[in-house]
């Protein structure tokens, strides 16, 4: 492992000595000052374009843009929280939240309505009108690009049965050309949001299992070719960790996408070295898919619950658990042992945290157990690991390692330098 990589793990466990006592305390410090100006006002073409990243696995990191340092803000779009979504006043304190935790990316991740597994279609109304959804990531995206933050927009599919997207099934022929005129529809009318918002990256699909995997993945490739059309900037495909290597569409997009939650550990109890181990086998298993396809790979979504052993099964959702231990210890280690490998992978362009919401102060949106690592020790994992070099940051340059910080404290998102670096 890397010099950096190596740092990560100490800083890591410097970061878990914080007693518990000092860790969720609700005030924020004072931000840093403001990035530079936007990089892609309304309108303008995303600055990162197809044609402008370099051919090859590790094309990325020859590419100059900066390995990806992610994190996913959620929407909250329910009519009974106005004034709490995207392009708000409590949207920008997150995307402030988001760079002060040295984050250079963010995705946005809006919804369309799909009723069951049936897959009859989909609605572009969720929560809130589509129009009003659509201004809102808008605004969102100009947000971002005002605190120097480039913007993946996800479009994800929300299913009111409660069925996973990935096993939608509309049955013979004739339903599998209705929902795929439907999604075209719903995809096209947030890749035009996206390039006229200027997002730089866009994910055509999430865990479309049931069509990308299949022989019925050739009818995606027009709807990619229409999207092309439309928006100028890179497409990526978000497919489930276990089924990417069976996916079919890849060929068409400029990076891999992988949701990433992948287990570390077999067994509950696993120790840290243990979870550190299962990290550098997911790092060797996605740089193979890298150089398999000759494309670089993006974790579009990476993260986990703060429960006991949250590596064993990260993809388990929060709402569904009963009797719940809260460890925040165990998801700050399980974060530690996932990205210090991946801090040396030239071939993985870098990573989306799940997930802060639109207003960091709405504790509605999930338990204490669920994904959120702010104001937890993972948050000074993540901040220590945003802070580090990182392999597909590219060639290293004369002086870039000063002013390297350790977080200390959660919530603080302050500079605290560490005396033993100065």
């Amino acid at each position: 492992m890397s010099r950096e990589g190596r740092a990560l793990a100490r800083a890591a466990a410097a970061a878990l000595a914080v007693t518990a006592a000092g860790v969720c305390g609700p005030a924020r410090a004072a931000l840093p000052g403001a990035a530079p100006p936007g990089i892609a006002p309304p309108g303008a073409a995303p600055s990162i374009a197809p044609e402008h990243l370099p051919y090859g696995a590790a094309g990325w990191a020859r590419s100059g843009w900066g390995a990806v340092r992610g994190v996913t803000i959620g929407p909250i779009e329910n009519q009974r929280h106005p004034g709490r979504g995207y392009g708000t006043a409590a949207s920008a304190r997150a995307m402030d939240e988001a760079v002060a935790m040295g984050a250079t990316w963010v995705s946005l991740t809006p919804f369309g309505r799909v009723w069951d597994g049936k897959g009859t279609g989909v609605d572009l109304v969720f929560e809130a009108p589509f129009e009003e959804n659509r201004r809102n990531v808008l605004s969102a995206i100009a947000q971002a690009h005002a605190r120097g933050l480039k913007v993946l927009i996800v479009p994800h599919l929300w299913v009111e049965s409660g069925e996973w997207r990935a096993l939608i099934d509309p049955g013979d022929d004739a339903g599998w050309a209705r929902w795929a005129a439907s999604y075209r529809r719903f995809l096209l009318a947030w890749a035009e949001v996206a390039r006229e918002g200027g997002a730089e990256m866009l994910s055509v699909g999430v865990e479309l299992r049931s069509w990308v995997t299949t022989p019925r993945a050739e009818s995606f490739l027009p709807i990619i070719e229409a999207v092309r059309r439309v928006y100028p900037g890179l497409l990526t495909y978000s497919a489930n960790w276990d089924d990417v290597e069976h996916t079919m569409i890849l060929d068409a997009l400029d990076l891999i996408g992988i949701n990433a939650f992948y287990p570390l550990a077999e067994r509950e109890g696993a120790s840290f070295e243990e979870l550190l181990r299962g990290g550098r086998e997911v790092a060797a298993e996605v740089d193979a898919v890298a150089r398999a396809w000759g494309k670089p790979v993006l974790l579009t979504e990476i993260g986990y619950t703060t429960r006991r052993d949250p590596a064993v099964r990260p993809w388990e959702w929060p709402d569904g658990m009963k009797d719940v231990v809260v460890d925040q210890r165990a998801q700050a280690e399980a974060y530690a042992a996932v990205m210090a490998p991946f801090l040396d992978a030239r071939t993985c362009a870098g990573l989306f945290v799940w997930r802060l919401y639109a207003d960091p102060d709405d504790v509605s949106q999930e338990a204490e157990w669920g994904f959120s690592p702010r104001g937890k020790l993972a948050e000074l994992v993540l901040r220590d690991a945003f802070t580090a070099r990182w392999a597909a940051d590219g060639p290293r340059l004369p002086g870039d390692t000063l002013g390297r910080h350790r977080a200390r404290t959660p919530g603080l998102l302050g500079w605290e330098l560490d005396p033993d670096e100065l």
